[in-house]
Parts: structure tokens; C-alpha cells; sequence
């Protein structure tokens, strides 16, 4: 049986729909029926050859949710016909010293679905049992994709980064991670802030439930966090640095400037800024594939969604321009099957 599979042949080539052999799945895995894929910034890292040792040709997606359609041998517990997702985190090699200390997010050898194997830009995808998280019913497969790596960094990082309700809690930046970290701060329990750059992103901040939305082009937002008494955590979306250097000095006491944007560039700020204060910066990768579940149940729970914008598959490479591009309001979903 043939499937169809949107793949790259090699870096900087243009995303090309094809017909492939429908996968069988090996021991410990299991076959999905993928119903939505979101497309990632990160599938750069696959659409332009910046991650070692990718093997050509390459199936992007990163952003799975489907029906298990087979199981492999050596399977527990995961049978067919269930609804499940798979996201950044697509696997570990369970020995090496993070995964001893059961810091599967963090293994070695851990791997990406559509990096080290074939992704969910396709109609059918293989993955191992322990990428798999369970989609809750009440989430459909559309939402539920981008929730999968914008969804759970946001929220895994929000959650862990020592704020409590009623803290000020800013979110730098509103598009697809900002959108989110939006409605996460706020159905947390933190005083939100959004931080973004133009007056017309200020409704759409309140909608999202942030409580106060700051203009970076008209105010300092370091400023008016500190008019707050600055802010616990700044929830930095963006990928300029320099946007995060200029907002760290709106901390507060003990406060923490969480990255979750990508950049290679340098955050600068003052040692004085954080030893006076004990203030620090950190990052926060996305998750294991519980931190998903529990990021999916949060998301029904308190009616948290991504806004989105959906391609059938054989538009892929359309969509993954309109991502590239930055125009989309706020993820892209691919629809193998229609």
C-alpha cells in the first residue's frame, strides 16, 4: 500500500509531495495515522540540513497527533485505534547519565521526530512507544498538534519556573509561543503581562487573558514592570536577544528571565543586574512525552487553544512558507488525508 509524504531531499531543497511504501513498525514501535501535523520554526533545523547527522531524504513534523493504526512487537500498554500525539521529544536511549537520572528531555542520543527519523508531514508515521502521548477527547486533532511543542515549552516552562499565583508574570513577545504562554500565564493564576510590539496586538493580548499589555514600541517595558514592582517571571518568546536584553532589568527581586525563544545571539546584561538581586536567566527545553499529557489535560481543562491557520498536505511547502514567513495568526497545521 502507498502513502503520501511530504519530504526534503537536501538541505535548502523545496519541500516535495511524494507517494512512499505505507511503513511497517518494528519492535517498539507503533504505526500512526496522522490526522494533523503543525509546522514548527524548528523544522528549519531539517527543511535547511542545521542539525548533524540528518539523513536525506527527510520527512519533517515534529507536531504528530493521528490513530495508532498498528503496533509493533514489544508494545505495552498503546493499542490500536487509540488517539495519540508525539512532539519534540520523539524518544532516549535510556542509559546514558540524564536518562539514569530520569532527565529524558535532556538524553544524549534523544530524538527528534522528522530530524532522526521520519516525521508527520506524511499520511502515515512510525514512532516508539515512548514518544507517545495520549489526546484528550475533548481536544481535536487540529488544536491539540501545535500543542505538542509551542504548547508544552510554554507551559512546562511556566510551571516550573518557581512563580505562584498572583506573581507578575510577563509574557515577551505574542506569536505562536507568546499566543499561548498568554493563555497559559493567565489560567494559571499569575497577574499577566503581555509584552509585544504595536498597539493593534493589545485586544488580541486581552482576549488571550493577559491583565495589562505593553507597547514595546511606545513604552519601556522594563519600566512598566517595574511600576509592578517587577516581574517574578518574564517569559521570553521571541527570538531576539537583544528584545530579551532590554527587559531583563524589569525583573524583580529573585525574579527569572525564562528562555524559550530560539536565538544564537548573546543575551547582555549588567552581573550587577543579577547578583544585586539574585536574578537569573535560564532556559527551558519542551518536554517528555508525559510533560505533553499533562500539558494536553491542562489545555481542555482551562479551554486553552492555539489560533490557527491549516493546509492540506499537498500544499506543504505553501505552508511551510507561510510559517517562514512570520504572516501566520499564530501556527500552521498540515491535514494529510483532507
Amino acid at each position: 500500500m502507498r502513502m503520501k509524504a511530504a519530504q526534503i531531499v537536501k538541505p535548502n531543497a523545496v519541500l516535495e509531495v511524494v507517494e512512499r511504501d505505507i511503513p511497517e513498525p518494528q519492535p517498539g514501535h507503533v504505526r500512526i495515522k496522522v490526522e494533523a501535523c503543525g509546522i514548527c520554526h524548528s523544522d528549519v533545523f531539517t527543511v535547511e540540513g542545521l542539525f548533524p547527522g540528518i539523513q536525506y531524504p527527510r520527512v519533517p513534523g515534529h507536531e504528530v497527533v493521528g490513530v495508532i493504526d498498528k503496533v509493533g512487537a514489544d508494545v505495552p500498554d498503546w493499542k490500536q485505534g487509540m488517539r495519540v500525539g508525539v512532539g519534540w521529544h520523539g524518544g532516549h536511549c535510556g542509559h546514558c547519565s540524564s536518562c539514569r537520572r530520569g532527565d529524558f528531555v535532556t538524553c544524549v542520543r534523544g530524538l527528534v521526530p522528522g530530524i532522526a527519523y521520519d516525521g508527520g508531514y506524511a499520511d502515515y508515521m512510525l514512532a516508539p512507544y515512548q514518544a507517545l502521548a495520549a489526546i484528550p477527547d475533548e481536544l481535536a486533532s487540529d488544536d491539540a498538534a501545535p500543542l505538542l511543542c509551542a504548547g508544552i515549552t510554554t507551559f512546562n516552562a511556566l510551571r516550573n519556573s518557581g512563580a505562584r499565583a498572583g506573581d507578575v508574570v510577563a509574557i515577551l513577545g505574542i506569536g505562536g509561543l507568546g499566543h499561548l504562554g498568554v493563555q497559559f500565564a493567565a489560567k494559571m493564576g499569575f497577574k499577566t503581562v503581555a509584552i509585544a510590539r504595536g498597539a493593534d496586538k493589545g485586544p488580541l493580548a486581552k482576549r488571550l487573558g493577559a491583565h495589562i499589555y505593553v507597547d514595546s514600541t511606545t513604552q519601556n517595558a522594563a519600566e512598566e514592570l517595574n511600576k509592578l514592582g517587577g516581574a517574578k517571571v518574564i517569559l521570553a518568546t521571541v527570538t531576539d536577544a537583544k528584545t530579551m536584553s532590554a527587559v531583563a532589568p524589569g525583573l524583580a527581586i529573585n525574579g527569572k528571565l525564562v528562555v524559550v525563544g530560539a536565538s544564537g545571539d548573546p543575551i547582555e546584561v549588567p552581573p550587577l543586574l543579577l547578583s544585586g538581586g539574585r536574578r537569573s536567566i535560564v532556559g527551558w527545553p519542551s518536554g517528555t512525552a508525559s510533560d505533553s499529557e499533562d500539558t494536553l489535560r491542562f489545555s481542555a481543562l482551562a479551554d486553552v487553544r492555539p489560533m490557527i491557520e491549516t493546509f492540506p498536505l499537498e500544499k506543504a511547502a505553501e505552508a511551510y512558507q507561510r510559517m517562514l514567513s512570520g504572516k501566520a495568526r499564530f501556527r500552521v497545521v498540515l491535514r494529510p488525508g483532507g
